[in-house]
C-alpha cells in the first residue's frame, strides 16, 4: 500500500468519529501578516485538538494487533491525554493517564470527563512520562507512547485535508511538541508530492527541538517553562528528530510575548481561541512576515485547550 493509501484509509477511520476539520483565510490575519494566510482549525474537533485523529488510529490498530489489552496509560499535558481517553473509550479500553503537577486544569477536567483515570505526578511531562512508564509494568496496562509512527499516521490526516483544501501553499508553520503534528505533516506533503515547505516552531524556552535540527541529532534541554504546555518538551525522541531533519525546512523559535500576541490575534481577527502551542505557529508567521511576503502561508491552530484563567491574563497583557 503507498503512503497516500494509507493516509487515507486512517482518514476513513478518524471519519466514523469526526468530519474533516475547516480551513479558512480571515481577512483581519492576512491584513495582520501582510500576506495571504490560510488557518488549519484544529482547534475544532471533539476534543478540542489535533492529537484526536492519532489516538483514533494507534488504539484501533492496538485492539486488532493486542487484543488482550484491557487498559492503556500515557503521559500527557493535556491533549494526547484527552485523545487517548476518548479513542479508548471507542474501543471499550480503560484509560489512566499521568499529567505534571501544575497542569491545566481545565485540561484535566475533560480527561477525567472523558472517563479517564487522571494522576498527577512530577514537575515536567518527561517526569510524567517516566511515572507512566513504570505504573504500566505495575498494574499490567499498555504504554501508549506520546510519538509513534502511526500516531503520525493518524495526525498526517489533517496535513491530508489542509494540502488538498488549499492550493499551491508556499508554506505550512507546525507547532512542536513531541513531533507527531510536524511529523504527520511532513508525511502528507510527501505522498501528496506537494512543493510546500514545513516550518516548525517552537517555544525558546522548550527549544529542544530547534537545537536539534541545528545538531542533527536529539539534544535535550534542562527545562521547557513555557506557558505554551504542548510545546513544553525538554527530551526530543530521536526518531521524531530524524523526520523533522530529513523533511523541514527550518524550525523557528518564538517567545512567550510573542505567542500570547498571536493568542489575541487569534481571538480579535477570527474570535477563535488559541491555546499557546496552536498559536506558536502564527506567532512564527508574524515574526517572518518579511521574509514571507508575496508568499501564501498555512498555519495549524492545533488547539483551543487555553484555561479560562490562563486566557483572561493573555487577553489583559495586550
Amino acid at each position: 500500500m503507498s503512503e497516500l493509501a494509507k493516509i487515507e484509509s486512517a482518514a476513513e477511520l478518524v471519519y466514523r468519529h469526526m468530519p474533516p476539520t475547516p480551513q479558512y483565510c480571515w481577512p483581519l490575519l492576512c491584513e495582520r501578516a501582510g500576506l495571504e494566510v490560510w488557518v488549519k482549525h484544529e482547534n475544532h474537533t471533539p476534543i478540542g485538538n489535533f492529537k484526536l485523529r492519532g489516538g483514533l488510529v494507534y488504539l484501533d490498530d492496538l485492539k486488532k494487533r493486542r487484543p488482550e489489552v484491557t487498559g492503556v496509560i500515557a503521559a500527557t499535558r493535556g491533549n494526547h491525554g484527552q485523545s487517548i481517553a476518548l479513542a479508548a473509550r471507542a474501543q471499550g479500553l480503560k484509560a489512566v493517564v499521568v499529567v505534571p503537577h501544575g497542569n491545566s486544569v481545565e485540561k484535566n477536567r475533560a480527561m477525567r470527563a472523558l472517563g479517564a483515570e487522571l494522576i498527577e505526578h512530577g514537575d515536567d511531562f518527561n517526569a510524567a512520562k517516566d511515572y507512566a512508564t513504570d505504573r504500566a509494568g505495575q498494574e499490567g496496562l499498555y504504554m501508549v507512547p506520546s510519538f509513534d509512527p502511526l500516531l503520525a499516521l493518524g495526525v498526517s490526516t489533517y496535513g491530508l485535508e489542509f494540502l488538498r483544501g488549499v492550493e499551491a501553499l508556499d508554506v505550512v508553520y507546525v507547532p512542536i511538541g513531541l513531533g507527531s503534528g510536524i511529523a504527520g505533516t511532513i508525511l502528507a506533503r510527501d505522498a501528496l508530492g506537494s512543493k510546500t515547505k514545513v516550518v516548525g516552531v517552537v517555544s525558546e524556552l522548550a527549544a529542544a527541538y530547534a537545537l536539534s535540527f541545528e545538531a542533527g541529532k536529539a539534544i535535550a534541554t534542562n527545562s521547557a517553562d513555557t506557558m505554551a504546555d504542548g510545546v513544553a518538551v525538554r527530551v526530543p525522541d530521536p526518531a521524531a528528530v530524524e523526520i523533522v531533519c530529513r523533511g523541514a525546512e527550518r524550525i523557528v523559535t518564538v517567545s512567550e510575548d510573542e505567542i500570547k500576541s498571536a493568542m489575541r490575534a487569534y481571538y480579535t481577527d477570527t474570535h477563535n481561541l488559541a491555546e499557546g502551542a496552536g498559536a506558536a505557529p502564527l506567532a512564527a508567521l508574524l515574526k517572518e512576515r518579511d521574509l514571507m511576503a508575496g508568499k501564501k502561508a498555512g498555519v495549524i491552530l492545533s488547539g483551543g485547550n487555553v484555561d479560562a484563567s490562563v486566557f483572561r491574563e493573555v487577553l489583559a497583557g495586550a
